[in-house]
């Protein structure tokens, strides 16, 4: 091997050579102890080389210098450029010159390849911009300003952000640079934010969607101290903490659309929005009074309500006839948590109950928001009800604020076996309107995700192992480099570049320690899901196939992905996950994991 080794190193070194001599090529070069930083430095001297030479080609219309130590678009574009680097540049190709300890390293790329390198970013940016139309269709302001913005900022840092097209669903033609705007400026113009409560230090809010509940939107606030973290409003319903005393009757809010924070779950997103300068969105801020305090719609205030678009299809739950006898046990629990006497309802819940409630009240400041109107349904042999929100802020993290429904299990006594964060209404009717199933079939689902999403919040690793199949098939995928090597015909030099997707696999107890030190290092944890996927099975009775996107929030990390689970609820009170996985985004081979695949 080692005289193999002498043979083959001035092989590479002549073909590298012939590279470097050659027209055809952009190439760089970097030294250094360990081969990682020798690539890093030669692919940053590369990067150098592609910059200045699609600089000059740019279309970019801001020639100025630099003002007040801002960068000028030129220097802008550049730096754009250098993003590819950290985030998508995958059609470079590599040489390992000289190995460690004094590493040796080459990478190039064909001129007539260049044009190239934005066609990925192109096409996220128009990918972005479908999935913040599917948002705004589903009321979810956050994920569609989220999603336009961040399109827009990756379409100014392509060679030629004015020539991209985008066609709608109606067949109409858009350039980007222009509609982007245009679009957030209508879900701005659309949101509407109501004082409906004032509470000791808290101001509630009401926040509507085109004269609707807002299924969800984030925001910060300025109470003429400074701007707050960003916060999040669920189905219409969202608050302002004020430091104790603030007497202030008028604030100015600031719809979040730029979400920089979140953009870790994104390297080419997050490189992007280091370099390329904000866009101001004047139609972002709204100014609030306090002094008059409007009163929320009552629908919004009873909101679980089963209502559906497709009712035709769907058989109801049956409600209970003695629902004031379950409102006034949670009536109690409310006044309890509102005065922080939290112990002195105790005999209302079961042993296991009561230690789900303790988890609850100590998820961050727990706090009710409005006035309760529930309603009560039949599930099993016990009662469900729901029409309950509250708020949890946290000390660490970017997002500092959550608003949640919590639903309610009562057992045949009447004593609270089970507290769980509700679904939103968009994933609840994904379930709900599926009128062929039955209604046990339904709400088991329904009650199963609940469950889930509440888990991990309050970190109820019993539960978890619990719902796991101990031969659970449990698969996390992770973007990585490849270590595989690849000769190009051309030059006959190795590579080493291509871009995967690890599928890690792992057994539950592995899956599950994991976890353990997860909720450890964390302060909080808050799972949302948006839009989901549900199938029936054809073997297995009650086998059901469930994809969803999911945002995933903690004091430390987010990310959005997609969830998938195949869950056996012929038990409805025990359901079996047989199968986990977890995807950062979609495979550009296979696509999302679903039920064909296992």
């Amino acid at each position: 091997m080692l005289l193999s080794a002498f043979f083959t190193l001035p092989m590479l070194a002549q073909s590298w050579e012939s590279v470097k001599n050659s027209h055809e090529y952009l190439c760089g070069e970097g030294w250094g102890n360990t081969v990682d930083e020798a690539d890093r430095q030669a692919l940053g001297a590369l990067i150098s080389k592609i910059a200045v030479n699609v600089s000059s080609s740019s279309s970019s219309n801001d020639k100025s210098t630099v003002t007040n130590g801002e960068l000028n678009e030129v220097s802008q574009f550049s730096s754009s450029v250098n993003t590819y680097a950290q985030a998508t540049l995958t059609n470079t190709e590599r040489v390992i010159i000289k190995n460690e300890p004094d590493a040796h390293v080459g990478r190039w790329i064909k001129r007539s390849e260049i044009e190239k390198i934005f066609t990925s970013r192109i096409a996220k940016a128009k990918d972005l911009v479908s999935l913040a139309q599917k948002a705004e269709a589903k009321g979810k302001a956050d994920d569609a300003l989220r999603n336009y913005y961040w399109s827009l900022t990756l379409l100014k840092s392509l060679q030629r952000p004015n020539d991209v097209t985008y066609t709608d669903e109606e067949g109409q033609n858009h350039l980007l640079m222009t509609w982007i705007p245009q679009k957030m400026n209508e879900v701005f113009d659309n949101l509407e934010a109501k004082v409906v409560g004032r509470a000791n230090d808290d101001v509630e809010l009401f926040i509507t969607y085109k004269g609707k509940p807002v299924n969800s939107v984030d925001y910060t606030y300025f109470d003429g101290r400074g701007w707050s973290n960003i916060y999040s409003a669920k189905d219409g319903r969202g608050v302002l903490e004020l430091a104790s005393g603030n007497q202030s009757t008028t604030f100015q809010m600031k719809y979040e659309f730029e979400y920089r924070g979140q953009a870790q779950i994104d390297r080419e997103i997050e490189s992007v929005l280091s370099v390329v300068k904000s866009t101001p969105m004047r139609s972002a801020y709204v100014n609030l009074n306090a002094s008059s305090v409007c009163k929320a719609p009552a629908q919004s205030v009873a909101r679980a309500t089963f209502s559906s678009t497709n009712a035709a299809v769907m058989a109801a739950p049956v409600q209970v006839s003695d629902g004031k006898a379950y409102m006034g046990i949670i009536d109690k629990v409310v006044k309890a948590i509102q005065a922080k006497n939290y112990t002195s309802v105790r005999p209302l819940f079961t042993d296991e109950g009561w230690g789900i409630y303790q988890k609850l009240i100590q998820y961050g400041n727990a706090r009710m928001v409005g006035t309760p109107t529930c309603q009560f349904y039949k599930y099993g042999d016990g009662v469900m009800g729901r029409g309950v929100q509250m708020a949890f802020s946290f000390k660490t993290g970017v997002r500092k604020s959550f608003v949640e429904d919590v639903v309610f299990s009562f057992d045949n006594a009447k004593k609270i076996k089970n507290i769980a964060f509700g679904l939103g209404n968009t994933a609840a009717d994904d379930i709900l309107n599926k009128g062929v199933w039955s209604e046990n079939a339904r709400m088991a689902l329904m009650n199963f995700l609940e469950n889930y999403k509440t888990a991990y919040g309050l970190k109820r690793l019993d539960y978890i192992r619990s719902v796991f199949d101990d031969d659970a098939v449990i698969i996390v995928g992770n973007v990585l480099r490849s270590a595989t090597m690849n000769k190009n015909k051309e030059t006959g030099v190795a590579t080493i570049n291509n871009s995967i997707i690890k599928k890690n696999r792992y057994t539950k107890d592995q899956y599950l320690n994991n976890l353990s030190r997860c909720f450890d290092s964390n302060e909080y944890i808050n799972i949302r899901f948006a839009n989901n996927d549900v199938l029936k099975m054809a073997q297995g009775g009650e086998l059901y196939a469930i994809r969803i996107a999911q945002d995933y929030y903690s004091s430390t990390y987010g990310d959005k992905g997609y969830l998938f689970l195949m869950v056996d609820i012929n038990d409805p009170e025990k359901p079996i996950i047989k199968v986990r996985t977890w995807q950062p985004e979609k495979d550009p081979n296979f696509g999302l994991y679903g039920p064909g695949d296992f």
